[in-house]
């Protein structure tokens, strides 16, 4: 039987198949782009092969015997496996299909990797797209340990840079989010100063945001916060503000997802008179590895989205 497995031809099993579906050689042979004779003489193969006739043959055409009746049922479903395969390779190759991994800063995920992946869907709906928002350094770790294709990242001190394949993306400039009712809103121009006081909602001391913020508080001499709630989550942060006089520095593209300009929502993102800056993410990889073609089309999709809005 091993020997007979080994032996057996992708073909054999089109030919075993369209006989039986249409029950004539030659409309087999048509189905095949063969001629009759080449399909006869194939038929003629295959049955000397397995050692028993395949099809009765009689004047209104071909039936298969038992044997043939098993392998035409079989070749049906091991021939529309076989077929799926070769499509799912196919989409995979050209970066229809396939799996991708992204990391991403909070601005950098809401302003440029879901419009990429609003667009890559469009042209890959098989596509399984895996997406995580973390601080830098945490994604710069998963990059090195493999949970990623590629980030949106900053490249944390102490790190070297040698290893990463690097693409400039853009800096982040922070707005400042309240309830609508706050009483900040009131403010026709928003100094630092006015900042003075109010309990923040921020992330965590090492992170870009959070450094970005303090840096200004202390070159202007104004006292930080004594009240901080410090959390990288969004839904978190929005459900301390619904109900209390809290600050949340947030990234302009978070801050025209959660309160665009011109809405009467639950919140407002407030400006400085000077705004505050983070120093850029960029685009990174590893140079040692290979991005699939379904992670390369990602990650065109958003640099493309990068230099458009820089």
């Amino acid at each position: 039987m091993q020997n007979l497995a080994n032996r057996l031809q992708i073909r054999d099993f089109r030919l075993v198949q369209a006989i039986a579906s249409t029950g004539q050689l030659v409309l087999a042979a048509e189905r095949l782009a063969i001629t009759q004779p080449a399909a006869s003489r194939m038929l003629a193969s295959l049955e000397k092969l397995i050692g028993v006739p395949l099809f009765v043959r009689h004047p209104k055409g071909m039936t298969p015997t038992p044997t043939g009746e098993t392998l035409a049922r079989n070749a049906n479903s091991l021939l529309h496996g076989l077929d799926l395969t070769l499509q799912e390779t196919e989409a995979a190759i050209s970066g229809r299909a396939g799996s991708v991994r992204v990391g991403s800063v909070t601005g950098g995920a809401v302003g440029f990797v879901v419009p990429a992946i609003q667009q890559l869907k469009r042209m890959a709906e098989g596509a399984d797209i895996h997406v995580d928002v973390a601080p830098s350094d945490v994604l710069i770790g998963g990059l090195l340990s493999g949970d990623y294709d590629f980030v949106l990242s900053r490249i944390p001190p102490g790190t070297d840079a040698r290893q990463f394949a690097v693409k400039r993306g853009r800096v982040e400039i922070i707005r400042f989010l309240v309830r609508r009712d706050h009483p900040l809103t009131r403010r026709e121009k928003l100094t630092i100063a006015d900042m003075e006081g109010w309990e923040w909602v921020i992330q965590a001391p090492h992170t870009p945001m959070r450094q970005a913020v303090e840096e200004v508080f202390f070159s202007s001499g104004t006292p930080l916060p004594s009240e901080i709630v410090n959390t990288t989550s969004l839904l978190v942060m929005i459900g301390y503000l619904d109900s209390t006089d809290a600050v949340a520095p947030i990234t302009r593209e978070v801050a025209e997802l959660v309160a665009p300009k011109g809405a009467q929502g639950r919140f407002v993102a407030l400006d400085l008179d000077e705004p505050i800056v983070i120093h850029p993410y960029h685009m990174i990889s590893l140079k040692s590895h290979t991005l699939s073609p379904l992670a390369t089309r990602l990650r065109d999709l958003i640099l493309d989205g990068l230099s458009l809005s820089g």
